[in-house]
């Protein structure tokens, strides 16, 4: 049987952003230097397969602090930052904590305070119950952070003071979404202060501007990613406004809904910060038990960001007392 044709244009960059791989590799060098089990607070990143694997590693995922036995064994701190209170309770149960938050939230983090510091008030933009957006405002009291979505909060959100305000934005924003959001904020108070550079992050940005440049040439774009992650979310979004007529987050092949994919000649695939290539594969491999299909990368730029691991972290484990 002749199978009709497709071509895949594979959007790059796409997948693990720098922030994800330093989380995970903080896991895995936990479990090598002091053994199993190491507990980690919420999920590490937003993929169920990432989690998966790291369970039978020997991590022990759990929603709070008193789910952990006492002694030395560490707990690692997800990706997306906590509020201030968690690393506070840990230190006062002598939990052996490590910090995973990515270096480009702990930055968001370190502005809000600086603002705080400096007797402005603040205004964030972000998703509610998001983690990373939980983690940001927990780090100052109550009321010193007032949280805005859309344009609409922005036109009607209420401050004590204009000449004192400042912003700060969730990381794994729309790119577009948010300059709207910014624009009515600056047009109601010309002298909010921003950040220095903008919060929304490089990967972030490169993933969703990688959307755009094929969205326009696909009949339909498949995003790995989970139904929890932002920004992948973003990325289905973002292919939608930008021409393509139709945008689907899946986890795993398994998701994919055959019927509704019939008759299609081009179709474009990424994958969220918190999706492995090996999910990417998954879905190519998938295509090719209904399709002859033809892959061709789109790389709109490189990649070359890397973080460090924690100090504690780089060095040989020290013995248990």
């Amino acid at each position: 049987m002749t199978l009709p044709r497709l071509k895949i244009l594979l959007a790059a960059p796409r997948g693990f952003c720098a922030g994800v791989v330093r989380a995970i590799d903080i896991v895995e060098r936990a479990l090598e230097l002091y053994g199993a089990p190491v507990y980690v607070r919420h999920e590490i990143v937003h993929n169920k397969f990432v989690v998966d694997d790291l369970k039978a590693k020997g991590a022990i995922f759990v929603d709070e602090l008193d789910e952990i036995p006492p002694g030395d064994r560490p707990v690692i701190f997800s990706a997306h930052g906590v509020p201030k209170a968690v690393p506070q309770e840990a230190q006062r149960r002598a939990l052996f904590q490590i910090d995973a938050t990515c270096p480009l939230v702990t930055k968001v983090h370190m502005e809000a305070k600086r603002h705080f510091e400096q007797g402005l008030e603040i205004i964030m933009i972000g998703h509610k119950n998001h983690p990373e957006v939980i983690g940001t405002m927990g780090q100052l009291p109550p009321g010193a952070i007032t949280l805005i979505e859309t344009p609409e909060d922005a036109s009607h959100v209420n401050v004590r003071d204009s000449a004192k305000l400042a912003f700060v934005t969730q990381t794994t924003l729309s790119v577009d979404d948010t300059k709207d959001v910014i624009t009515v904020l600056q047009n109601r108070f010309p002298n909010i202060t921003g950040p220095l550079k903008e919060d929304i992050c490089y990967a972030t940005t490169n993933r969703q501007e990688a959307v755009k440049s094929i969205a326009k040439q696909i009949e339909a774009l498949i995003v790995v990613g989970a139904p929890n992650s932002s920004n992948s979310k973003r990325l289905v979004e973002v292919g939608e406004k930008s021409g393509c007529p139709r945008g689907l987050l899946v986890q795993r092949a398994t998701d994919l809904d055959w019927p509704t994919l019939q008759g299609l000649k081009t179709i474009g695939l990424s994958a969220g910060a918190s999706a492995p290539e090996v999910l990417v594969n998954e879905i190519i491999d998938a295509f090719r038990l209904h399709y002859d299909v033809t892959v061709e990368n789109v790389v709109l730029r490189e990649e070359n960001v890397s973080f460090k691991l924690p100090r504690e972290l780089r060095g040989p484990a020290e013995p248990s007392a």
